[in-house]
């Protein structure tokens, strides 16, 4: 295969319009953006770069990254079953932040992220009514652990259920993220929203392109658009 037609194979065309008057092809620029999203660092993406031929800077790689998360889709309207949801704390300018996420059970489909400054039952339940305005909710159930997620949920009129083996899925999705985060990243500075960004790229690499054994070699939105 050549290495046109692989590079090709990364993001294809559908972003095309977020690099209107790139000097870079196309292929090259979403082939270092899906490096990134899997976990290479800048130094690590311009290294491989270069070593193809396309020398670039690490500003060109993270204006890339940055377009390209302007540009990611929401994953599809879903109705889940059942829905692991959990925080985790993340440093951003030496401050903590606590990220939220939904992941569906069966479908292994990230359903949502938020930040917060803080976590607590009042986030927990800005979260879960965000995630029921973008889902059909009526027939889920979530498995939360006992910190907040309870009374959010009667606040709300939503099903849940301590649970502390099937949500396992959503922790070892934090630990992934996590390992990601760790290669390059001790604490983030700058932004919350460049932060949030790196997220929706990290959730969009999840979704649309990483196979998982468990669905047969499907990605989550193959198995819910299937």
């Amino acid at each position: 295969m050549m290495l046109a037609d692989l590079l090709n194979e990364s993001f294809g065309a559908d972003f095309e319009e977020s690099w209107e008057r790139e000097r870079t092809a196309t292929p090259v620029r979403a082939f270092a953006v899906q490096l990134h999203a899997t976990g290479c660092s800048l130094r690590e993406i311009t290294s491989i770069l270069t070593d193809l031929g396309a020398e670039r800077s690490h500003g060109a790689v993270w204006n890339w990254v940055h377009r390209i998360a302007d540009s990611v889709p929401d994953p599809p309207t879903a109705q889940p079953s059942r829905v692991a949801v959990d925080e985790t704390a993340v440093k951003i300018n030496g401050e903590w932040s606590w990220l939220y996420a939904a992941i569906d059970i069966d479908t292994k489909l990230i359903l949502d992220l938020a930040l917060f400054g803080q976590h607590g039952t009042d986030p927990a339940a800005a979260f879960l009514s965000g995630l029921d305005e973008k889902h059909d909710l009526s027939d889920t159930v979530f498995l939360v652990d006992q910190f907040g997620y309870r009374t959010a949920l009667t606040r709300l009129g939503l099903s849940g259920q301590v649970n502390y083996t099937d949500r396992n899925l959503i922790e070892k999705w934090f630990h992934t993220l996590k390992m990601r985060v760790d290669r390059f990243h001790n604490s983030w500075v700058g932004s919350r929203q460049s932060v949030r960004q790196w997220f929706a790229m990290f959730a969009h690499y999840y979704n649309y392109l990483r196979p998982h054994q468990s669905l047969g070699g499907r990605t989550p939105v193959e198995e819910v658009l299937n």
